[in-house]
């Protein structure tokens, strides 16, 4: 038997408080739902989930458990054939509790504890496959991704042009130096034809000069 909670027990004593879960359980494995109170409902679901749990294992030493609680041969024949077979492919949750109000006289809040039934099981499993469905469809989004990329590639041509822009640039400033060297050799060349000019003239000069002088002296 689990651990009991805090506060006050249902009994007077922790083995009235057992034997009164015990035939509480006893009660809910034979007519599969009961009417109690509130808190003895909560009291109760614990044990009796971990009732259903031996009986899914079906084995001796499980049956020896749960016989140690319940005390109905009948009973416990039921729950190891019956009920522990329902639940086999359910992990937990076999009983479900449901408030229906206060009880006349004393006002207490009363409940129905009952076993779960089997379609529950089917339904939500059908529900669960269906909405995983709409899970399975990411590859609708795959062209929504492959956007991005493309505005990658548009982002990056502007980077491209510029760097053309600067190659072109750097092709011009080129040409533009060679434009200057070339005008800077013609204007050298011609600046030394110049020279080369003024030579020869005094050169001529010269030589007019030298025939100048030696006529006289071929007269004399």
């Amino acid at each position: 038997m689990p651990t009991p909670t805090k506060g006050r027990r249902m009994g007077g004593s922790p083995a009235h408080q057992r034997h009164m879960m015990a035939n509480l359980a006893t009660a809910l494995f034979e007519h599969g739902r009961i009417t109690t109170t509130e808190a003895r409902a909560r009291r109760l679901r614990p044990v009796a989930e971990r009732l259903i749990t031996f009986a899914k294992r079906g084995d001796l030493h499980a049956r020896r458990h749960v016989l140690a609680t319940l005390t109905d041969r009948d009973v416990v024949h039921t729950l190891f054939s019956e009920i522990g077979p329902r639940y086999e492919t359910r992990e937990g949750g076999y009983t479900r509790i449901t408030k229906i109000g206060p009880r006349k006289g004393d006002n207490a809040a009363m409940a129905v504890i009952e076993l779960m039934p089997e379609e529950t099981e089917a339904r939500q499993r059908r529900r669960r496959a269906r909405r995983a469905q709409p899970a399975a469809r990411p590859t609708a989004s795959q062209p929504e991704a492959a956007a991005p990329a493309e505005t990658e590639v548009t982002d990056e041509e502007p980077e491209r042009d510029a760097d053309a822009d600067s190659a072109d640039e750097t092709d011009s400033a080129e040409d533009a130096d060679s434009d200057e060297e070339a005008d800077e050799d013609a204007e050298a060349e011609e600046g030394e034809s110049d020279i080369e000019a003024d030579e020869e003239d005094e050169s001529d000069a010269e030589a007019d000069d030298d025939s100048d002088d030696d006529e006289p002296e071929g007269s004399q």
